[in-house]
């Protein structure tokens, strides 16, 4: 099951049962988004990500980052990671993030796939330090990439194409029941930062 842009977002789940998830499409003119995206690439701290699997420390070539409004800190993988302060194209990118899609959010998790050959595989954003049933409000800047969601039980699938400067907001129950990924891929040659904004709790 392939969905693509749909015309009216707030009103359209991409999921047909046990989760919401909304597409807007770009919400930035083509000027705007291109400028964000050299802005993250080029002044973000970004670093290798690092996951610790069946007791072994693996690096991968995609790279992360942490920033949130205080210093949380942040668990995934058995790796806990201190949040930097936002910078001030991430305190607008947020602010125009709960804008759009009318959730609040105090923390972003930031990642760099250099080209097609990194992607992400199935999980869910399911981590004790995150709101539960949360927002999970998702910028995309650069590659268009195709995101796929699998639920956890029956196994069916949805996909969309998230394009250069796209909006994504996955919330409800989405984590709870669907896995979702970004699967790599042999045609893409150029970078995507994608921008997750969540709300961390104490």
């Amino acid at each position: 099951m392939n969905l693509f842009s749909p015309s009216s977002p707030q009103e359209t789940n991409l999921l047909p049962y046990d989760g919401t998830v909304h597409y807007y499409g770009s919400i930035f003119l083509q000027e705007k988004a291109n400028h964000y995206l050299e802005e993250l690439l080029n002044n973000i701290e970004w670093k290798n990500d690092e996951a610790i699997i069946f007791g072994k420390l693996i690096t991968t070539k995609r790279k992360v980052a942490w920033y949130a409004e205080q210093p949380f800190e942040y668990t995934y993988s058995n790796i806990t990671k201190k949040a930097l302060p936002f910078t001030p194209a991430l305190a607008k990118l947020k602010a125009l993030t709960q804008k759009h899609t009318g959730e609040t959010y105090n923390s972003c998790l930031l990642n760099l796939y250099h080209d097609g050959s990194e992607g992400m595989a199935w999980h869910s954003d399911g981590e004790k330090d995150l709101k539960k049933n949360g927002a999970i409000g998702s910028l995309s800047f650069g590659a268009t990439r195709k995101f796929a969601f699998k639920h956890k039980e029956s196994k069916e699938a949805v996909s969309i194409i998230l394009e250069h400067g796209s909006l994504l907001v996955m919330k409800g129950t989405t984590q709870t029941h669907w896995l979702h990924r970004l699967p790599p891929t042999k045609m893409v040659k150029t970078p995507r930062v994608n921008l997750t904004f969540r709300t961390i709790v104490r």
